[in-house]
């Protein structure tokens, strides 16, 4: 996905013609969607009579635009010491993704102005509502001076807003240089109203979970669909970034885009993962205290995730662990929701301070008794819990990644932390330990 699609490839850019995309729709990545862009660019480039004397001018305001904090911020996003986990993701997602749009929109400016793209059909003119991006006073000056106006500044408005657009569409992805987004006739204006949606619940509330997801499906498929932790089109699949990263340092709401195989079906459905338990109170629970003893498994235990069947728009996913030749199964959705609420104390070391899980209280100190076997806890009916005042660990050192997920899909997802196992040896990962205490007024 690196070219610009077209019906017509010989339509005439120029007028008010600005792009050849599909009437159907396209799917691009940033840096194509960028390059598919650059004619408006251009039309402010020729109208204005720019030179590479005024190059720093742009270049400094599409910074601007993209960084936070600025007058210019189109992402008025503060963080603060009292910032959820969530918005500190997005936040750091915005910087990463502004810089590199920012990097190469300006290597666009330097070729534009050295080797000129042609408007056969004459010179552009776009109409571009105002979208209330504010310009730097140097820009000011070179878009509505003597040499601006009207003309060149719609131009700009048009091509800073799609920008902008293509920025804040790619928050949600941990690997956004990758992702195909929907790209209609307008550019990316199509997400607009999602767009403002995730960004008020973003900038005025705790961001959840589900609000990452839609708005990344808009921003892929163009439709929305139920609340969930992730969706798949023919294209590929969207799903929580821990599936590929460490449980102790996976981002929590981030998202990872998949690209469906080669010789997968074309005609595969748009679908949302959804948990199996929308409510995971009224889970039924087994006490750790009551666990049947087990000793060590036998043999390394494996794990795969496996797609449920699709129904209504949605699916269900699990997590498959086989412990000495017998499979269990935990629900994806569950353990995911384990891991956004659980603590994490990455070094293994103290875990005081306040805790970043959704609903936690408190963590169980290092010294909680090990009460909780892996294969009997990824066995137990139910969520395993505990009532007991010093609280339970789980032990699941040299178990895989997915195997610690399903674990925190098998553990009542409140006052749960997930801490490194004791130091390591140098080039090896971390084991983990899961320790819980118990609901207060509960002992």
């Amino acid at each position: 996905m690196t070219s610009l699609p077209t019906t017509d490839p010989a339509a005439a850019l120029g007028g008010s013609r600005w792009n050849t995309f599909p009437e159907a729709g396209a799917a691009l990545t940033a840096r194509a969607f960028l390059t598919a862009i650059e004619p408006l660019l251009q039309g402010v480039i020729d109208d204005n009579a720019l030179t590479h004397a005024d190059r720093e001018v742009l270049d400094a305001q599409i910074r601007a635009t993209l960084a936070l904090g600025t007058r210019e911020s189109s992402l008025p996003l503060s963080i603060g010491p009292d910032s959820d986990e969530g918005a500190r993701e997005l936040a750091a997602q915005a910087r990463t993704i502004g810089g590199q749009l920012a990097t190469w929109a300006g290597a666009a400016l330097d070729r534009l102005l050295g080797d000129r793209l042609p408007l056969p059909a004459g010179p552009l003119v776009v109409r571009s509502h105002c979208y209330g991006h504010l310009l730097t006073p140097p820009a000011t000056d070179l878009l509505m001076g003597r040499r601006g106006g009207p003309v060149t500044m719609q131009l700009y408005n048009e091509w800073l807003h799609q920008v902008v657009l293509l920025r804040d569409a790619l928050l949600p992805f941990t690997n956004w240089q990758d992702v195909p987004l929907l790209v209609t006739p307008t550019g990316l204006r199509h997400t607009e109203a999602a767009r403002d949606a995730f960004l008020t619940e973003l900038l005025v509330r705790r961001v959840r979970h589900s609000a990452v997801v839609d708005f990344a499906r808009h921003v892929v498929t163009g439709t929305s669909g139920p609340a969930g932790y992730g969706f798949e089109n023919a294209a590929g699949t969207a799903l929580p970034a821990v599936l590929d990263q460490p449980p102790l340092t996976a981002p929590r709401h981030l998202l990872t885009w998949r690209p469906a195989p080669a010789h997968a079906d074309a005609t595969t459905a748009t679908a949302t993962y959804v948990p199996e338990a929308e409510d995971y109170y009224a889970a039924p629970r087994t006490l750790v205290e009551d666990l049947p003893p087990t000793g060590p498994a036998r043999s390394p235990l494996t794990a795969r995730t496996r797609p449920g069947p699709l129904a209504d728009g949605a699916r269900t996913a699990r997590i498959e662990v086989t412990v000495d030749g017998t499979t269990t199964r935990v629900d994806l959705g569950q353990a995911l929701r384990g891991h956004r609420y659980a603590k994490r104390v990455a070094d293994g070391g103290n875990d005081s301070g306040a805790p970043t899980g959704s609903g936690s209280e408190a963590g169980a100190g290092s010294d909680a008794p090990r009460t909780g076997p892996v294969p009997a806890v990824l066995r137990a009916p139910g969520l395993v819990w505990t009532e007991a005042a010093e609280g339970a660990s789980v032990d699941a050192s040299g178990h895989p990644d997915l195997v610690v997920l399903a674990l925190l899909g098998r553990l009542y997802p409140e006052y749960v932390t997930l801490r490194a196992a004791g130091p390591t040896e140098a080039g090896t990962a971390p084991g983990h330990l899961l320790t819980f205490t118990a609901p207060p007024g509960t002992h």
